[in-house]
């Protein structure tokens, strides 16, 4: 057992939710973390962004649930089935979470193309890869290339037991090739192929639609009442 400061952010408006105020907890900047120390964070429903660690911590509402997938018992769909087909030779590449113009040059546009409305489609070189790297995690950029040309980037964090899906982006004239859905897939059975229990796939909240897709992921589990449960 150890003891990890924490302090609270002020409260703001929610990213998800309208008409609702959000407050996290942070892991306090100078506590020292590494990925052992995160993989147990994790497991008790914290989340990484860039090297800052949180949680949701607002007083009024519960409805951010941590979710993650026991990848052993992964049972796949048919849809799914479909968008690994449709990506038979896809060429996928790991790489180490540095700074390469390609991807920040795909980010960008992924993100001026389907968050006009956010902060994010304006990120400095800076903002970019502060977000999706830290200095004291495990972090994998995953390449898939079509054709050899860049069509998207899965960022993943590899932990004692379990990846953890961060960010992933793509080229949007490769919509139809589904390649959110394929990272996913691909992190699955790269866990699977590293005999690790999990993915963890964020925080799901139920009225929220940016996240159902999760629940197409089976079987899932949710940090309900500090008990992991199936959904």
């Amino acid at each position: 057992m150890i003891s990890i400061p924490l302090y609270l952010d002020t409260e703001h408006a929610c990213s998800y939710l309208d008409k609702h105020q959000a407050q996290f907890a942070y892991v306090h900047p100078e506590f020292s973390l590494d990925s052992s120390i995160y993989a147990q964070l994790i497991a008790q429903g914290f989340r990484r962004s860039g090297s800052y660690v949180y949680q949701p911590y607002c007083t009024a509402c519960k409805k951010c649930i941590p979710v993650r997938l026991a990848v052993q018992d992964f049972q796949i769909s048919r849809q799914q089935r479909r968008t690994l087909k449709k990506n038979t030779g896809i060429q996928i590449k790991i790489k180490a979470p540095v700074f390469e113009r390609p991807h920040f040059e795909l980010y960008q546009h992924y993100q001026r193309s389907r968050h006009t409305d956010s902060n994010m489609a304006n990120a400095t070189e800076e903002d970019y890869i502060s977000f999706l790297s830290s200095d004291w995690c495990n972090t994998l950029f995953v390449e898939f290339c079509c054709d050899n040309e860049l069509a998207g980037i899965a960022v993943v964090d590899s932990l004692d037991n379990a990846l953890s899906a961060v960010y992933t982006f793509f080229d949007p004239k490769f919509s139809a090739r589904s390649l959110g859905v394929y990272a996913v897939l691909w992190q699955i059975e790269h866990a699977k192929s590293l005999g690790l229990d999990w993915l963890y796939l964020g925080y799901w909240i139920a009225e929220c639609q940016k996240m159902s897709y999760k629940t197409n992921y089976q079987p899932l589990q949710g940090l309900i009442d500090e008990q992991w449960q199936l959904l």
